[in-house]
């Protein structure tokens, strides 16, 4: 999780005491408040410097009593005002200083220093240990990505500012946005290739002062570069053969003036029709994908559409790596490239005519089938108590509805053409939204509704069905003393299993071993056992530039508007349990929460990297109380939806 920059630079002690407030809750669904934990006992190992984060090399060593060395890590630190780092020294009764400050020692020997950012190209952070008369001295040194530093005088340019960059197509007439950083103040212009001049505006107030101080400026610009490099759809974007067509920019202060080539070609998607593309998420035949292409409104941003393999689409526009499906003549959406595979030319343009449509019973399901004389692409969205399906390329010719006699679930099928090339179908139902899915069968789009379970409110575990993941490996985050997220999260995932099947759950785990488990494996588990819940285990770790001591607590992922009531129980009582800084419930593209067939959350108890925090996650009780607080949780969410649902 990325969670906001703290408001100041120095450590909040509020939060080095979590221990204190911890509170203990006797079972699941009570809600008294029990003892605080106590602390671990002090560590008394041999005095040693370990140092987790940043990442280090294997020549990470310090000298006891004797001169420095030097370690160096191989990992790039942003150019951030304030950093935090973390490790452990052996021994919890310990003294350590970090660039000359003081740094609390954990009873478990982790520590956590939060502190400005050394200045330089190479950030070195002085580390001083001591125990009697046992003194460890070290430097350990991170390279920094240090900004663009202008120069005082001369106009200049931000090398790494230039928006967009690389190949770009578009279509005839369509405009594109440039902008760069350069000196304020002076007169910025690109010199185009057919000899045209492009003049830039100052698109942010700069600072008053020398002309170091800097400055956003953009243009716009409709047309083309150079000649049409076609290959809108080559495996790398590029026209095969010939050189890149460069636009120079420059900065002029009369009488210097500062040159750039602008690292851009742009292109024109030209044609009668647009080129037509299938959609294959396994175009190197691995056989390990999710069989689904996710989609975005712009490039490389969130996901909000997921097209099935074999859906058809037009291509209107490319950026680097990503490609734009036109689906409507109103709707785009940005797919991997890589993801599609280019139909013969001349294939024509979706022109699809949806058919009457029917109900029919599915097993635990109620599933509408849609004719279509194309498989077009789509987008499934839902509401507390409807699921809408959209249709691009696509016109309704719809004579007839049929329901099924005996539907509880369905109350309401109902379409509408909101634009010439797009149809809108909504099936309201009886019931709040439990799960859904879509798949084709020939030309025929099947959407599949998902029965609610029936719920005892008195014994709601009764008879659920429940997947936990315990996340990781691979990755995952680590503590100061080395514990990992994935020893705690199949730690917590054991005891909840426990929990669950003694209050009568059916639970299936994703992993039950040390061995790695890909994010596809453990939806597809989820899937295969036709889960009615599926809870992800994880604990958090922050970004650089994020104050650890005001950061940090307890937050769930939820993605699907059906999820968020059982994020907000589970995060209700983990934060109870714990006594922790409650962060709220937030939406997120989470792979572990986005699927559809099944309410899904991502649970992020406490932080690995806050030294009292890992401590909790690594004794049994804190384990235990994890695993209480998910229960808890669950339960309430079960219990209001049995009460909803009746």
């Amino acid at each position: 999780m990325r969670a906001p920059t703290g408001k100041d630079g120095k450590p909040d002690r509020r939060g080095v005491g979590l221990l204190a407030v911890l509170t203990l809750i006797g079972c699941a669904g009570s809600t008294a408040r029990g003892s605080p934990l106590d602390p671990p006992p002090v560590t008394t190992g041999p005095l040693r410097v370990r140092v987790v984060y940043p990442p280090a090399q294997e020549r990470n060593r310090f000298i006891r009593n004797g001169e420095t060395v030097y370690a160096d890590s191989s990992y790039l630190m942003p150019a951030v005002d304030s950093v935090f780092v973390f490790g452990s020294l052996g021994r919890g009764d310990a003294g350590l200083t970090v660039n000359g400050r003081p740094v609390e020692v954990y009873p478990t020997g982790a520590w956590l220093a939060w502190l400005p950012r050394p200045d330089g190209p190479e950030a070195q952070f002085r580390l001083v240990a001591w125990f009697g008369a046992d003194t460890i001295r070290g430097t350990f040194s991170t390279r920094v990505a240090e900004p663009f530093s202008p120069p005082i005088t001369a106009p200049w340019i931000d090398g790494i500012s230039f928006s967009p960059t690389g190949d770009h197509w578009y279509r005839p007439g369509e405009g594109f946005r440039l902008s760069v950083r350069a000196s304020a103040g002076d007169e910025v212009r690109a010199m185009l290739e057919n000899g045209d001049t492009l003049r830039f505006r100052t698109a942010s107030d700069p600072a008053r002062g020398s002309g170091s101080e800097a400055a956003r400026y953009t243009a716009w610009h409709v047309g083309r570069f150079g000649p049409d490099p076609g290959h809108v759809l080559s495996p790398n974007g590029r026209q095969p053969g010939g050189d890149p067509d460069w636009v120079t920019l420059e900065v002029i202060r009369w009488p210097d003036t500062t040159r750039l080539r602008w690292p851009l070609r742009v292109g024109v998607v030209e044609g009668p029709t647009l080129p037509m593309v299938r959609i294959d998420d396994d175009t190197a035949r691995t056989g390990a994908t999710d069989r689904v292409l996710a989609g975005r409104p712009v490039p490389f941003g969130t996901y909000h559409w997921f097209f099935p393999n074999g859906t058809i689409a037009a291509v209107s526009g490319r950026l680097n790596s990503q490609v734009r499906l036109q689906l409507s003549r109103q709707s785009v959406s940005w797919v991997d490239g890589a993801d599609v595979i280019p139909l013969r030319p001349g294939t024509p343009p979706l022109n699809a005519v949806a058919g009457s449509m029917r109900l029919t019973e599915g097993s635990g399901s109620v599933i509408l089938r849609v004719p279509l004389s194309e498989r077009v692409p789509f987008r499934i969205d839902e509401t507390e108590r409807a699921v809408v399906l959209r249709l691009y390329g696509a016109a309704a010719d719809m004579d007839w509805i049929r329901y099924r006699a005996d539907d509880s679930l369905v109350r309401l099928v109902s379409f509408d053409q909101p634009a010439e090339d797009e149809v809108e179908i909504r099936v309201d139902l009886n019931q709040s939204v439990w799960g859904y899915r879509a798949r084709w069968a020939g030309s025929e789009l099947l959407l599949e509704i998902r029965k609610p379970p029936v719920i005892d409110p008195e014994q709601p575990f009764r008879g659920r069905r429940i997947v936990i993941d315990a996340g990781h490996p691979p990755g995952g985050s680590r503590g100061a003393t080395g514990l990992t997220e994935a020893e705690v999260t199949l730690a917590v995932s054991t005891k909840l299993r426990d929990l669950l099947q003694a209050r009568g759950a059916v639970v299936i785990m994703t992993r039950e071993s040390a061995g790695p488990v890909t994010l596809i494996e453990r939806t597809e588990t989820a899937e295969r056992v036709d889960a009615e819940i599926l809870v992800s285990i994880h604990a958090n770790a922050l970004a650089d530039g994020a104050n650890p001591f005001v950061n940090s607590g307890t937050t769930v992922f939820y993605n699907r508007p059906r999820s968020i009531d059982l994020a907000r129980g589970i995060q209700r009582a983990l934060v109870r349990q714990f006594g922790s800084r409650d962060l709220g419930v937030a939406r997120g593209d989470l792979h572990l929460a986005r699927p559809t067939w099944m309410p899904a959350v991502l649970v992020e108890g406490l932080f690995m990297m806050i030294p009292e925090q890992e401590a909790v996650l690594a004794g049994e009780e804190g384990q235990w109380r994890y695993a209480r607080g998910v229960v808890e949780g669950l339960g309430d969410f079960l219990r209001g939806r049995a009460g909803q649902n009746r």
